[in-house]
Formats: C-alpha cells, sequence, structure tokens
C-alpha cells in the first residue's frame, strides 16, 4: 500500500502526458489549416505576380513589370527595376498574413486610416489566376500592427508592421540605382584620371592584368578587380537632374571632375566621373555617356584615389613552397640547388635533396618553412630605376621551377647598406623589400647548405 500513492502520481502524469500529445496534436494541426486561411490573398503565389503597381506614401505611384526573366518600371518612367525589391514586394504581397479582423463593416473608414489609404498596392497574375489590391491605412496605438484591407471587401484587418517597408516603395526606391551597366567579362582596361596626379591605366593580357600607363609592369589582379567591381556596382543615392546645365556641371564639380575611371570594354567605353561634395556624405558623379547628375556614396573617392604603386605587383615570387619543384639559389658566386623527390606509394609525402653541392637529402620541415619565408616577401614601395639598389651586384638570385615544371621565374636580390631590393625579368626599376624577411631566408638557406 505505500508504493500505491506513487503508482497513482505516475497515472496521473502518464494520462496528462497522452492528453497533451492528443490535443497538442490536434491543436497543431488546426493551427496549421487557419494559418492558410489567415493569408491576405490565398490563391496567389510571389511568383505568379507578373505586375505590380504600387502608390508610396510618398505619392509616387510606380508600376513595374515582368518581361521575361527580369521586372521592368513601365510607369511613371521607363528604367530597369531593382530586382531584389520587387521580389520582396511580390513576396511580402504574396505571404502577408491576416493577424485579426477588427472590423467586419466599418461605418467610418477614415478612423482607420483607410478613406484615404497610406499605401496601396495592386497586382495582377500571369495566366488564368486572379488579380487583387491591397490598401494599407494608419497604425494601430502599440504600432505594432498596420489596419488594412482588400480593394473588393469591406471587411478591417490588420497586418504586421514590419511588412510596411517591403511594400511602401517610391518610384526611386523601385529602380535599378547602379550608375553604370557594365559587362564584367568584357572588360579589357581600365583608365584612372585625378586631379593633380598622373594619369595610368590598365590592360587584360589573358587572365592577367598590366599596368599599361605610364609605364609597363605586372598589376596585382585582385586589386584591379576590386576597381572595376567598384565602378559596376556603384549605387545612386539620389537622382538631382536628368538635363543639367552648363552651370549645374560647374556648380556639381562635373565640368572638371574631380576623378574619372574610364573602363574599357572592346570597342566600347564608359566612364565614371566623380566631382564635388553632397549633403549626407555623398558626392556628385555622373555617367558620361547620359547627361543625368546623381550622388554616390562618399568613400569611393578614396578607392578611385589610390595610387598607381597600390595596383602594381608586390608579391617578389609566384611560387608557393607547397608548388615548387626546384629551387637554385646564386649568392657570391656559388649557386645551392634543391629539388622535390616525389613520394612513391600510397599516402607517400614528398621529401627534398640538395642536387649540389655535396647530396645529400635535406629536412623537409625545414625547406618548406624555407620557401615560405622566400614566397612571403613582398615589395613595400618601388623606385623608377636601379640606381643606389646593389642590383648591379646582385646579393641573391633565384631561379625557380614550379607547377610540376610547367611554370618558372626569375627574382634577383640587391642590398645597399641595411636596405634590400629586389627586380624581376621585364619590369621596371626595382621594389624595396622587408630586410628582416630577405635575412632570415638568408639564414636559412645557410643552414640547409651545410
Amino acid at each position: 500500500m505505500r508504493g500505491l500513492p506513487s503508482t497513482i502520481a505516475l497515472l496521473v502524469v502518464a494520462l496528462g502526458l497522452g492528453a497533451y500529445i492528443y490535443f497538442g496534436t490536434g491543436k497543431k494541426a488546426g493551427n496549421s489549416a487557419a494559418s492558410s486561411e489567415k493569408k491576405v490573398f490565398q490563391s496567389i503565389e510571389s511568383s505568379d505576380i507578373a505586375e505590380l503597381t504600387i502608390k508610396s506614401e510618398s505619392g509616387d505611384r510606380t508600376t513595374v513589370k515582368k518581361e521575361g526573366d527580369r521586372w521592368q518600371i513601365v510607369s511613371p518612367i521607363q528604367a530597369s527595376a531593382a530586382e531584389s525589391d520587387v521580389i520582396a514586394a511580390a513576396s511580402a504581397l504574396a505571404n502577408l498574413d491576416v493577424v485579426r479582423v477588427v472590423d467586419e463593416a466599418p461605418a467610418d473608414l477614415a478612423q482607420y486610416g483607410l478613406a484615404s489609404p497610406r499605401v496601396e498596392v495592386e497586382y495582377k497574375a500571369s495566366g488564368e489566376k486572379p488579380s487583387g489590391k491591397l490598401l494599407l491605412g494608419g497604425k494601430t496605438p502599440t504600432g505594432s500592427n498596420f489596419y488594412a484591407m482588400k480593394g473588393d471587401e469591406k471587411r478591417v484587418f490588420l497586418v504586421a508592421e514590419f511588412q510596411n517597408a517591403s511594400l511602401n516603395k517610391s518610384t526611386f526606391d523601385l529602380r535599378d540605382k547602379s550608375v553604370m551597366k557594365i559587362e564584367r567579362d568584357k572588360v579589357d582596361g581600365v583608365e584612372v584620371n585625378a586631379t593633380g596626379k598622373p594619369a595610368f591605366g590598365f590592360a587584360k593580357k589573358g587572365e592577367e592584368w598590366r599596368v599599361s600607363q605610364p609605364l609597363s609592369a605586372a598589376a596585382d589582379f585582385g586589386t584591379v578587380e576590386q576597381l572595376v567591381g567598384r565602378v559596376q556596382t556603384a549605387q545612386m543615392k539620389s537622382i538631382v537632374t536628368e538635363q543639367p546645365t552648363p552651370a549645374e556641371l560647374k556648380k556639381f564639380g562635373l565640368e572638371k571632375p574631380d576623378v574619372a575611371i574610364t573602363v574599357n570594354m572592346g570597342s566600347g567605353r564608359a566612364t565614371l566621373a566623380v566631382g564635388g561634395a553632397a549633403a549626407d556624405d555623398a558626392v556628385y558623379a555622373r555617367d558620361m555617356s547620359n547627361n543625368r547628375i546623381v550622388t554616390v556614396e562618399k568613400a569611393i573617392v578614396d578607392d578611385f584615389k589610390k595610387p598607381l604603386d597600390e595596383y602594381r605587383r608586390h608579391e617578389a615570387f609566384d611560387f608557393r613552397a607547397f608548388t615548387a619543384n626546384r629551387v637554385e639559389l646564386t649568392r657570391a658566386g656559388q649557386t645551392v640547388t634543391f629539388e622535390r623527390v616525389k613520394g612513391q606509394g600510397d599516402n607517400a609525402q614528398d621529401t627534398w635533396k640538395r642536387v649540389n653541392p655535396n647530396p645529400a637529402d635535406v629536412d623537409k620541415a625545414k625547406m618548406d618553412s624555407f620557401l615560405a619565408g622566400l614566397a612571403d616577401i613582398r615589395g613595400a614601395t618601388f623606385t623608377p630605376t636601379t640606381a643606389n639598389t646593389g642590383l648591379d651586384k646582385p646579393a641573391l638570385v633565384v631561379y625557380a621551377k614550379f607547377e610540376d615544371g610547367k611554370k618558372e621565374e626569375r627574382v634577383t636580390f640587391g642590398q645597399s647598406g641595411s636596405d634590400v631590393y629586389f627586380s624581376r625579368p621585364g619590369e621596371p626599376g626595382a621594389a624595396k623589400a622587408d630586410a628582416g624577411k630577405f635575412n632570415d631566408a638568408i639564414k636559412a638557406l645557410d643552414e640547409l647548405s651545410k
């Protein structure tokens, strides 16, 4: 009998759990069904919407239409639409839920801000699917919802406040804000002109970028690509005027632009000019192929005004420790040669040997560390000539084969006092390197040469 209370308690818990599972599951199923009924437009998916007309709070009335797989603004202007914003509006409309019905037959719409709706969104669907219209009024006293109604119904209901951001869009909000249209895969040249600085440019040779003016030199691929991308992705913050007068061009600093970037695409050219400062941390800009003056973020000027040296190739070597196959290092008339030996069998590791002088195996970890340090040497600054660099009497010449011997390169190092410089064949002048890294490489070489 002493165990009876415990048995009864366990039975109560089991019955309660069973009831929870039964009724809880049933309630969830009911909620799922109710959820589908709560959609404002039950028979539409966002992919079905082919046309949207939005009257925003600003008073703009904008119509966007799907043409093929792209959205276009067709009224009040003809322009490419901002795909992400239109898709967001269509998705918000198709998935809009009724939070709660507040009035089935309102006698006075003004109390809900719906006598003159703040926002109106009308859609047309593709195929045989119905069209619809949504009216948005004022906020509820708590501010968490908006009053709304459908264009073909009398009832007033609530929708979540966060949906307003996707639906309350002006004409400018809905237009593509790209300042320029650039076909990235066709770009083969870039020219940079900034006030008070020498002009410079780049040309693409195959998959590599080179400085084309005022000198011929290797360029840093990533930095030049970043510049092209900055021009391609430049976004309008506002439109100042579509048809500027000569006086306005002067006023906004675009008669003689502060900086101009020209992108070459085969025989085509596109130039983005940047002028004076505007409000809201912006600057005036203009695509020179049309008359429109716009504003863009001020940070773009800093990107466009980088000096040429920042675009040049800074690395001394192309090879990496894991790609090198053979390295010849000449110093003071003596050459030390190392070769990678391919490992044999499953999971076998490659090794390194010293070919000359004094042939012998070398410690793989030390060799990899030496090559990694060598490959990490970069130029900090550039000099236009090799005068006073010590390159006329090289301190070290490195000849390397890499990527299974398919590629090779030669780099010459010179010392002038405590400074270290390097040069590559076909490159003008020299680059000043980190003396500490070079000296560390020399010490490691001495160790491997024993």
